[in-house]
Order: C-alpha cells, then sequence, then structure tokens
C-alpha cells in the first residue's frame, strides 16, 4: 500500500515482507504506528519504561544534538574539508530520505519532530591515510533531542569514516547512510555514550550500483542503546558488511536489530557482531539483544548472504538473546547461511594458557581481547583501534577479570 504525505510525492506508509510471521510496515507519520505495549515483535526484547516517552509520545523535546565535522581523527584532526560539504537544512531539503523510511514509531517520531537535519556530502575519493570524524553530542543530562543526520558519497567517491557519539542525555535519531554507484565507504559507527544516556537510533543504509559500504557498530557506553541498521539495495552489484562489538555491563541493555533486504540481483552481504556481556553480583543484569534478519525476495537472484552472532557470557548476571532468520524466496542464488552462539569462557583455551603459567585473570583478558579481535582488527584507523583496546581493558578491569 501507498499512501501519500502532505508533502507532494514522498510515501508515506508502506507494507513490506520481511519475515513469515509479520508485515515490514514503514511510514514517516508517527501516528501511523500504533504505541508499542511490549508485545510487538519488534519490541518484545526493550524495556519499554527505560524509553524516557520516546515511544509513546510522553517525551518533552528540549534539546539539541551537536554535530561537529573534522578531517582526521584523535590529535590528527583539521579543519580543514577538502572534498567534504556539511551543511545545516531544513525538513523540506529533498535529499532527506534517500536513505530509507522509519520503521518503528521512535523512528517515525525523530523523523516528524526535528527541526534541522545535518548533511555530510563527500564528492571525491579520499585518501585512507584522511579519515573524516563526525563527532554526535548528546543533549546534555535530563534532556532530550530528536536527531537526523545524513551522509551522502557521490558517485565514485570514497572516504573512511569514524561517526563518534558521545556525551549525555536522551536521543532518538534517524541516520542515513547514502552511497551512490560506485562508491566506497568504510563507516565506524562508536556509541560510547555517558552512563545516562538513552539512544533509540535507525540507521537507512542505501547502496547504490556496485558500490561498496562497510559499517562496524560499537557499542561501549550507556545506559540503553538501541540500533535498527537497514541494508536497501538500489541496483545490481551492491556489497554490505556489518560488523560489530558491544560490550555491556550490569544495568546496561543494548539491542541491534539488522534487516539485510535483498530486493534486486547480484548482491553481496556478510554481517558479523560479537558481544561480551559482564554484570555486578547481586546487581541488575547486563542484558542484550541481536536480531539479524536477512530477507532474499524473489527477484535477488544471484545473492550472496552469510550472518554470525556471537555473545560471551563474563559473569552469571548477563543474558544475551540472539535471533538470526532467513526468508529465502528464490533458489538461484550463490549462498545464504546464518549462525549464532552464545556461552561463556572456553574452558579448554583457559586450561592450555594457565598450564602454561598465565594467572587466571590475565589469561580471562587474553580470550576476551582474541574474542573482539576479528573484528576491531578491521577498524583502519589506528588511533580507534587503540582506543577501543583501551575501552575493552577498561571494562574488564572494572570487575576484575
Amino acid at each position: 500500500m501507498t499512501v501519500q504525505d502532505t508533502d507532494p510525492g514522498i510515501p508515506t506508509a508502506a507494507a513490506v515482507k520481511t519475515a513469515p510471521w509479520e508485515e515490514r510496515f514503514t511510514s514517516y507519520d508517527v501516528e501511523a504506528f500504533e504505541v508499542p505495549g511490549g508485545r510487538e515483535e519488534q519490541w518484545r526484547f526493550t524495556p519499554l519504561r527505560r524509553l524516557r516517552g520516546l515511544h509513546d509520545g510522553s517525551a518533552s523535546v528540549d534539546g539539541q544534538i551537536d554535530v561537529a565535522v573534522v578531517s582526521g581523527f584523535g590529535d590528527a584532526a583539521s579543519s580543514d574539508l577538502g572534498g567534504v560539504r556539511h551543511e545545516t537544512v531544513g525538513r523540506d531539503d529533498p535529499r532527506l530520505g534517500d536513505g530509507g523510511i522509519p520503521a518503528d514509531r521512535v523512528a517515525a517520531q525523530a523523523w516528524s519532530g526535528f527541526t534541522r537535519a545535518h548533511v555530510v556530502t563527500v564528492n571525491e575519493a579520499r585518501s585512507d591515510d584522511e579519515p573524516l570524524t563526525i563527532t554526535v553530542t548528546g543533549p546534555g543530562q535530563g534532556s532530550t533531542a530528536y536527531a537526523h543526520l545524513q551522509l551522502r558519497l557521490e558517485h565514485h567517491a570514497e572516504a573512511v569514516v569514524v561517526l563518534d557519539h558521545r556525551g549525555s542525555g536522551t536521543v532518538a535519531a534517524n541516520t542515513e547512510f547514502v552511497v551512490a554507484d560506485g562508491a566506497k565507504l568504510e563507516i565506524v559507527e562508536v556509541h560510547d555514550w555517558a552512563d545516562d544516556a538513552v539512544y533509540v537510533g535507525a540507521q537507512h543504509l542505501s547502496v547504490g550500483r556496485d558500490a561498496t559500504i562497510r559499517h562496524t557498530s560499537v557499542t561501549l557506553g550507556g545506559d540503553l542503546v538501541r540500533l535498527s541498521p537497514v541494508i536497501n539495495y538500489r541496483a545490481p552489484g551492491g556489497d554490505a558488511e556489518l560488523d560489530g562489538l558491544y560490550f555491556a555491563d550490569g544495568g546496561q541493555h543494548f539491542e541491534q536489530r539488522l534487516l539485510v533486504d535483498h530486493s534486486v540481483v547480484n548482491c553481496r552481504s556478510r554481517v558479523m557482531y560479537k558481544g561480551a556481556l559482564q554484570g555486578v553480583e547481586g546487581g541488575t543484569a547486563a542484558h542484550t539483544v541481536w536480531i539479524g534478519d536477512v530477507l532474499i525476495r524473489k527477484a535477488a537472484e544471484g545473492t550472496d548472504t552469510y550472518e554470525l552472532n556471537r555473545n560471551l557470557l563474563l559473569t552469571d548476571n548477563a543474558r544475551a538473546d540472539s535471533v538470526p532468520n532467513l526468508e529465502i524466496e528464490t533458489g538461484e542464488i550463490v549462498g545464504a547461511g546464518h549462525a549464532s552462539a552464545t556461552g561463556r569462557f572456553d574452558d579448554e583455551q583457559l586450561f592450555y594458557l594457565m598450564s602454561r603459567g598465565v594467572p587466571e585473570a590475565a589469561a580471562r583478558r587474553l580470550v576476551v581481547r582474541g574474542f573482539f579481535g576479528e573484528v576491531i582488527q578491521k577498524v583502519r584507523v589506528p588511533a580507534l583501534r587503540d582506543r577501543l583496546e583501551a575501552a575493552i581493558e577498561a571494562e574488564l578491569e572494572a570487575v576484575g577479570a
């Protein structure tokens, strides 16, 4: 079904089959979605009471995010943005929505509620040694903001980008990654929020003809972080990789809900997410959720896809939910598969290290570093790799692992 919004030419609602048990509904209009009650498939793992009213319209919006764009990362950052344009635009900018349409009430609320959007455009091939850093800072403790950010790569542009989220407050956001034909984007999205922060974000990834996107999601901080990336292939030859790393402490809720929508021929996708959880004895449990949906439509012949999720429970007071889903509507594919596992330390690995004189605490740290190493090594910004390794070490030190 297609309904027209007050803005001509913009579809407000559409129902798209994405899993055997449901129809995926998309809309720019928040009132097109029912208020979640917690029983819906989309929301059954999310502690709604901790969303501070983002899901039911009771949130009082009284703040703004701050967005800064620089060339380089860390100490090497520079304000010289050669080949990059950063604009603050209004709701009527025709480029907004190129990435995709909101598929839940919070994303639609963020779309309906933002007053200004940030559009960052890369129109040339940038050197791998010159990453682009976009820093998003929350509205501050006790404040709430709706946000909209779009990163665009024009035809045959190339860029390595770090999207760094930090600060306090409550944020609902839509983030669009629009990768045009022949373009290549490597994006590392870091969520290192303060302890009080709540962030609910929808990521819309649009992949053009023969375009490539490598998206790495890192979640380390915040009270509740819920991310919903969706891959939309626009033409044949698209190649998408989604990698993720998350480390939850006691009381934190980190949720990842992915959809890879193979709707055109000869496209490829790879998904690999790894998480670790630890809680404090007698305290609130750490909880992570990973939902990985892959849909291969009837028209998507030549699809090549695989998804993987691994979770490592470091303490008894931790819970990880992992649900991979794969629906195939055509047999003319290159390959498709999925895998998921959640467990504790490998006793054989620990025994091997300890038998060679490594103390148990140090052995446990080595196992965790090795567990995350496959994801961290894909990050091509050395200073960011160092920061992530230091953050994981700090997490392990916090409970004396």
